[in-house]
């Protein structure tokens, strides 16, 4: 029966935690409280999603369809089973940034087996409970990951813009370079114009009355004077009417473990980009609280499908998001039909989207660039010190440079020596007096004969080879008394710089005595030896008065103190 009951066990806690990343009926029935303003914010989002879709649908690679698909799809599975209840998901920016190297290295099929492996590891995150993780990524990497995304999406949209055949090349800043060499050969004024128009359409409109979205009056317009003047520019062309039917096809199992490290990258992306999104929709609520793990689970499900009918990786898109809430929607509602618009819009205006300039898709995209970067979000962290600012221009330029991943573990790392430095500096040495440790009736100690060094902080690799060296410059003293007391961390490294320490003050003829080591403390030191002969010789105390009396004998004892009649010696 035991034996049964052990059994049974992993089976409901794998079952207790797939029914807490499942929608409940609380959550589903927060779609009833207000549909009208679901509605109204879900039309609104499908106004600025279409030309989204559309542009990162192209930039991706993949075509305008498989954007369209992948906001409809996606767009509905992150709604219904994703953790924010005003999350609206998507193609985005920085999805595209790192699908368009994978397009160019593995083709249509390998873009499309890395969306669906990385939707297998978000589940696999979301079960393992690991959104809670996504939280601690600082927020210098956050604002340079940004700020270097964006312009990255700006600097794809220059062939386009430019109305020239994109360049050959894997660097984005060298292509749009080459990309404006060509036109300065060849200019093609009307694209440009095309471009320049929306996108000061998008950044006008969008200071002057923020809450209207501007970029579909600005495409269709772009749209109406191309046909009217009959512009020689490029077309997005023909887009089959209707989401196409499911189909494995793309898949080739022994394309799987080459395919592996590329749909990490995305699935760390879309769970980043995804996870902050959602954080800044509870931030302009006020009120709201998204679910990590849900949200994990609801975008993984989104990926694990969307590649089935054709859509490229999706993510939380911060952008609509933020439209969502500002529209005023009040459940996930409005998410849902944010997607069924776009579905109707595949299924019936197909024909019209195909007649839309692609200089006026670019413009949609280089205003979007423009408008991810937080000018004073940036600013604020510059000003807070030079090492946020060193993050934040570290992160950016490798994004450009290099890739996101790559950027992220950059950032990471420099964020992790700045702590370390952080870390070393706060922890200290300081000689402190002896009066305090004495009775009135005791004669203070010589200076020149004992001293007392208080370790504060955390004694740890970063700081260890810092301080100790100073201790044993410091300590020219017959009897040393190491304080520990203050000493909130240690770990093997400052025990053995300790140790050494202590050995070589030894050999110079300096007695070391310790006091105050915490019991969390004795583990390490313990278990490298660092204090074993110190402890046989009954040099180790738990208070400092103790360590002073003991001082205090050995020096009488030694004959050291001339007033106090020195014990006999054996």
């Amino acid at each position: 029966m035991s034996k049964a009951r052990t059994s049974v066990r992993p089976i409901r806690a794998a079952s207790a935690r797939v029914r807490a990343v499942l929608p409940d009926r609380a959550v589903l029935a927060t779609m009833r409280r207000s549909p009208r303003r679901d509605l109204l914010a879900g039309l609104t989002v499908a106004v600025v999603a279409l030309p989204l879709a559309l542009g990162f649908g192209i930039a991706s690679g993949l075509g305008a369809q498989a954007g369209l698909v992948t906001a409809v799809v996606a767009g509905a599975l992150a709604a219904l089973f994703g953790g924010s209840s005003l999350q609206v998901s998507g193609p985005t920016g920085a999805m595209t940034v790192v699908l368009v190297p994978i397009v160019h290295r593995y083709g249509p099929s390998g873009v499309l087996t890395v969306g669906m492996l990385a939707g297998v590891l978000l589940v696999a995150l979301a079960l393992a409970r690991a959104g809670r993780w996504m939280a601690y990524v600082p927020a210098p990497v956050v604002e340079g990951f940004t700020v270097g995304i964006a312009g990255v999406i700006a600097l794809q949209q220059i062939p386009a813009a430019l109305g020239v055949s994109k360049p050959a090349g894997d660097n984005v800043a060298v292509v749009a370079a080459r990309a404006a060499v060509r036109f300065a050969t060849t200019p093609h004024w009307a694209s440009l114009a095309l471009a320049a128009g929306v996108a000061a359409v998008m950044l006008l409109g969008a200071r002057l009355r923020p809450t209207v979205p501007f970029s579909l009056p600005a495409v269709v317009a772009a749209t109406a004077v191309t046909a009217l003047a009959d512009l020689p520019v490029a077309r997005i062309g023909h887009i089959p009417a209707g989401i196409p039917a499911p189909s494995l096809s793309f898949l080739h199992p022994g394309a799987l473990p080459g395919l592996l490290a590329p749909a990490v990258a995305v699935a760390a992306l879309a769970a980043l980009e995804s996870l902050m999104s959602a954080t800044a929709a509870d931030a302009m609520t006020g009120g709201e609280r998204h679910d990590s793990d849900r949200e994990l689970f609801g975008q993984g499900l989104a990926n694990l499908v969307a590649p089935l009918f054709g859509g490229v990786a999706a993510t939380g898109a911060i952008a609509r998001t933020a439209v969502n809430v500002r529209s005023g929607a009040a459940s996930r509602l409005a998410a849902l039909i944010h997607a069924a618009v776009l579905a109707v819009i595949v299924l019936a205006a197909a024909p019209l989207v195909s007649g839309i300039p692609m200089a006026a898709l670019a413009g949609v995209l280089i205003a979007t660039a423009v408008r991810m970067v937080e000018v004073a979000s940036v600013r604020a962290l510059a000003r807070a010190g030079r090492g946020e600012a060193a993050v934040l221009l570290l992160t950016a330029v490798a994004t450009l440079a290099f890739d996101l991943v790559t950027a992220v573990v950059a950032g990471l790392a420099a964020t992790g020596v700045l702590a370390l430095r952080a870390v070393a500096r706060s922890a200290g040495l300081k000689r402190v007096p002896l009066h305090a440790d004495h009775h009135q009736d005791e004669p203070i100690l010589p200076a020149e004969h004992i001293a007392a060094y208080r370790i504060d902080g955390p004694l740890l690799f970063a700081a260890a080879h810092r301080l100790l060296p100073e201790l044993i410059e410091q300590a020219q003293v017959a009897v040393v008394i190491l304080r520990m007391s203050r000493v909130s961390a240690i770990d093997a490294t400052g025990a053995l710089a300790l140790g050494e320490a202590v050995e070589r003050l030894t050999r110079r003829g300096t007695v070391v005595l310790v006091s105050g080591i915490r019991p969390d403390h004795l583990r390490p030191l313990e278990a490298l030896g660092v204090l074993r002969q110190l402890h046989v010789q009954g040099r180790v105390f738990a208070t400092t008065p103790e360590a002073v009396a003991h001082a205090r004998a050995g020096l009488h004892h030694s004959g050291v103190l001339p007033h106090q009649a020195p014990a006999p010696t054996s």
